[in-house]
């Protein structure tokens, strides 16, 4: 049995988190300051065999109580740092005391570095830790206060994180719009227009907080491993749009996020891959390709594979399927070649954008020139799943196992 803490467990994605969790077995540690949301949760879900949920109504403002969870808590496998609040005030920034943006840093910032600090001795060798920050850390969002500070600086810290505990697999979910009750109680107040929201998105569509709750569930996983030190930006492809246009609402619906994914592996030797891959079945299935042809290409020959790749995949999928490349990790030489591997990656977000309204996804995988590919497996089955539905545009450079993990 494993065990996960999730902080701001009772609402949004931290309550899917909890119900996804328990139903795979897994002991919840689940903390929040509303009380009765939190145990109304409690009671809905299933217990693990030998242990019961821990539930722990906290205020992650207060110092002191961040600090109880030393006591009372068990070993844990995993943190999940999902407790987060906006600024609904539409005060302009400058007009803001600093009292008036202290709860907001409090909780955003400096709470998931005080768990952390609360439960160090409490993470068994190899734990995950996961912060949530948002899109609105990559890119700034106006008139909601210190939101995109606070998350910007949750990124930064996580990272630094990474790096001073290596031994641990930390890494951070930066969130699209999500339809949480969060996100409903900005659109009600006339904060988020929906469809200037999803004119952004190239998929067309936000996201439900199960959607984010698979993400946690694998990055709280040892398969996240590679991912360690990384921001998994998981927003439809809003990071990565740069045009002008406004997307279309999706037409398609969301796939079930657990069906079986039929993966289809081409450009090279498939035999280390051949576990990922699904017999072709009956009933409906997710489907997904994973091309090696660019690994073993160089200089402009890098983009014109992950090209030929993508014309390939286009051809033979109309719509809602995947298709991740992988390619060999950016290294040092000519500062004429310099511009080669930025120009795949932009390639693949580009393709991203001009895909989103078919639910066609397209992510990369950057691997060091030595890899075990069975390492990779947990990862794949993820990107290249019906699970990472919101996942596109993305290039996520793949690292060794972290120390103490399993791979």
């Amino acid at each position: 049995m494993q065990t996960v803490l999730i902080t701001g467990a009772a609402s949004g994605i931290g309550r899917d988190a909890a119900r996804l969790f328990a139903a795979a077995g897994w002991q919840c540690v689940l903390v929040d300051n509303n009380e009765q949301a939190l145990h109304a949760l409690g009671r809905t879900l299933p217990s693990p065999p030998s242990a019961a949920h821990v539930l722990r109504t906290v205020d992650l403002t207060d110092t002191g109580q961040i600090a109880s969870l030393r006591d009372g808590t068990p070993a844990l496998d995993a943190i999940l740092n999902n407790a987060g609040m906006s600024d609904a005030s539409n005060t302009p920034l400058a007009e803001q005391s600093p009292a008036q943006m202290a709860r907001l840093l409090a909780l955003n910032l400096a709470a998931p570095a005080a768990v952390v600090d609360a439960c160090t001795h409490l993470l068994k060798p190899g734990a995950r830790i996961v912060n949530v920050a948002s899109g609105a850390g990559l890119h700034a969002i106006p008139w909601r206060g210190a939101y995109s500070p606070s998350k910007a600086g949750l990124i930064a810290q996580t990272r630094a994180l990474a790096q001073a505990r290596p031994e641990w697999c930390v890494s951070v979910l930066a969130p699209g719009f999500v339809r949480t009750d969060l996100v409903d109680g900005l659109i009600q107040a006339g904060r988020i227009k929906p469809e200037n929201a999803v004119g952004k998105i190239p998929l067309g569509r936000m996201a439900s907080p199960a959607e984010m709750a698979q993400a946690l569930f694998f990055l709280a996983s040892p398969g996240a491993a590679p991912l360690r030190g990384q921001v998994l930006a998981f927003n439809g492809g809003s990071s990565i749009f740069g045009g002008s246009q406004r997307f279309e609402p999706a037409a398609l619906d969301l796939l079930p996020l657990d069906m079986p994914m039929r993966l289809e592996v081409c450009g090279g030797d498939g035999t280390p891959w051949q576990a990922l891959a699904q017999a072709p079945s009956a009933q409906p299935c997710y489907d997904a390709c994973l091309d090696l042809s660019p690994l073993s290409c160089e200089g402009p020959g890098l983009l014109h594979a992950v090209h030929a790749a993508a014309a390939r995949f286009s051809a033979r999928y109309a719509q809602q399927a995947s298709l991740t490349v992988l390619l060999p990790a950016s290294r040092a030489g000519r500062w004429q070649d310099a511009g080669d591997s930025a120009a795949a990656r932009m390639l693949v977000s580009t393709l991203a954008c001009e895909w989103g309204g078919r639910a066609l996804r397209v992510n990369a995988l950057e691997v060091p020139d030595a890899f075990d590919p069975q390492s990779l497996h947990p990862l794949l089955r993820f990107v290249c799943g019906p699970a990472a539905q919101y996942l596109t545009g993305q290039t996520l450079a793949c690292r060794g196992t972290a120390p103490g993990a399993s791979p």
